[in-house]
């Protein structure tokens, strides 16, 4: 990122501190829209399946996106990162469905999300040219120490699936950098209306691995997925208006609210009790990451004093 004022080689400003403020708001609110949409397919997953509720998440995402905007802002300006984003987070998307359709807790699979803020730190360095000194290494080694303990055998969360979350969550961890370029060209309407879009071709693409229901589900369910497709729709329209104003720095820690609200809802729904070894390598990747995070406000207080900035 440039100094305060300025420009990164992305065309990114550096946001006020009240910019960042409003950002942290709309990922929260974001985090807390999007859990809900995550309960409600793993809710109707078992009736519809990966690929209609793929499918299901565009169409309705994307009407209701026009919706919202009224049509305006949804021309793509960087179509190429945003096909590529869109093609990354539908591979991203139809992992963690599988993960729950397999049988997977809500708050496991959260868990090993938690581990996101710490390949943003990774990513971050090649991406988007940051440094990474001494003490962001060891707190990030530290935090993968924690990942092992959450995935040591004999733990709940050693499953088959999990090799293949782990790898959603590398991927994950670079569509949210590449949402923060993309708001140096694309508004926030553009950025979920073309990510709903590429959930269609996916999910029909899908539908010979994981076939349609052969009857209509419940009217529960379809109630469900039109909740969880809306519910997509208002969650990336505010992600992506939170990474136009505040860092990917600022908005990475809360990256953790899910687990707390998932873990919550998982329990009074599906009676989700967590292992204590995914709690304990969940907390030390909380704070590694925590700490990550930290050492990057440090140096980039350090870098606006060098400057003579605020």
């Amino acid at each position: 990122m440039g100094d305060a004022g300025g420009r990164s080689r992305h065309g990114l400003t550096t946001p006020t501190g009240a910019e960042a403020l409003r950002g942290i708001g709309l990922i929260l609110a974001a985090y807390v829209v999007i859990t809900g949409a995550d309960v409600a397919v793993k809710w109707a997953l078992p009736e519809v399946g990966v690929a209609v509720s793929m499918i299901v998440r565009g169409v309705i995402g994307a009407m209701a996106v026009l919706v919202l905007t009224r049509g305006r802002g949804i021309m793509p300006r960087n179509r190429s990162l945003l096909a590529m984003r869109g093609l990354l987070h539908c591979a991203v998307s139809a992992t963690w469905y599988w993960a729950w359709v397999s049988g997977m807790a809500l708050v496991d699979s959260y868990a090993i999300a938690a581990a996101a803020p710490l390949a943003m730190t990774l990513l971050a360095i090649p991406m988007l040219s940051e440094r990474v000194g001494w003490r962001r290494w060891t707190s990030t080694a530290i935090g993968c120490a924690g990942v092992l303990i959450m995935l040591q055998p004999a733990g709940d969360l050693w499953r088959f699936e999990t090799p293949f979350l782990l790898v959603a969550v590398v991927a994950m961890a670079v569509t949210r950098i590449w949402t923060r370029v993309l708001s140096a060209t694309d508004g926030p309407g553009a950025v979920a209306f073309w990510l709903m879009v590429a959930h269609i071709p996916v999910g029909i693409a899908l539908l010979p691995f994981f076939p349609a229901p052969e009857a209509m589900p419940g009217p529960g369910v379809v109630v469900a997925l039109v909740f969880f497709g809306i519910a997509n729709a208002i969650a990336h329209m505010l992600f992506a208006r939170a990474f136009a104003l505040a860092p990917v720095s600022a908005l990475a820690p809360y990256e953790y609210s899910p687990l707390l609200i998932g873990g919550l809802i998982g329990f009074l729904i599906w009676a989700e009790v967590p292992a204590w070894t995914t709690v304990g390598g969940a907390l030390i990747v909380i704070a590694a990451g925590l700490y990550n995070l930290h050492r990057e406000r440090v140096r980039r207080a350090e870098e606006r004093r060098a400057s003579g900035g605020p």
